[in-house]
């Protein structure tokens, strides 16, 4: 069985190479088109329409096609990647001495003796950060950090002291769900670890 990863993203992909899947990583081309407004449902929207376009593509007679996409919520608003360090600023202002939600869809498409068919789920996990000074969020931002990252922060780099706790599952909020992803494999008599 082959394994693809549909996304270009490197913190999903040492998700994945550290929990020992055996997978190839070919992003994702499509040009992202949202139809859905809440939440849950644009995650898995957007998972399933990169895990489509690699699978017409790429997709073999024995493969599964794993795509997956992030988004961070905040009183029902997505927020998406800052367009500049001044957005990243106020999103993280906004988010400050607050709790947020992290939503990861994803998307499976499994082609297995002749037959092909789409799984999709997606996980969702609240985040509180801590009070933060203005020094700090300045000096964050002017790294750099957060320009490539859903709701301004990733939570496995330096921002990690601004973290005062997280319900539900750590990894969903660096951008794949590996547990609940592995589950489901093995819901479909497919394990990357032991074909």
């Amino acid at each position: 069985m082959r394994y693809i990863l549909a996304s270009a993203s490197p913190r999903r992909k040492e998700l994945m190479e550290q929990a020992g899947f055996r997978f190839e990583v070919i992003p994702s081309t499509v040009e992202e088109k949202i139809t859905k407004t809440i939440p849950s449902e644009v995650v898995m929207e957007l998972a399933a329409q990169k895990a489509q376009d690699v699978f017409e593509h790429h997709g073999t007679k024995d493969c599964v096609v794993i795509g997956a996409d992030t988004v961070v919520v905040y009183r029902d608003e997505i927020l998406g990647k800052p367009a500049d360090k001044a957005e990243a600023y106020d999103m993280l202002s906004m988010l400050a001495d607050r709790t947020h939600q992290v939503y990861t869809g994803v998307s499976l498409i499994i082609s297995k003796k002749g037959q092909v068919h789409t799984k999709t789920f997606y996980e969702s996990t609240d985040v509180t950060f801590c009070p933060i000074c203005k020094e700090d969020l300045r000096a964050y931002v002017e790294s750099g950090d957060p320009l490539d990252k859903a709701g301004a922060y990733g939570i496995q780099g330096t921002f990690a002291i601004h973290v005062k706790c997280i319900k539900g599952d750590y990894n969903n909020v660096v951008g794949l769900p590996v547990c609940r992803l592995y589950q489901e494999l093995l819901s479909e008599y497919v394990s990357p670890l032991s074909e």
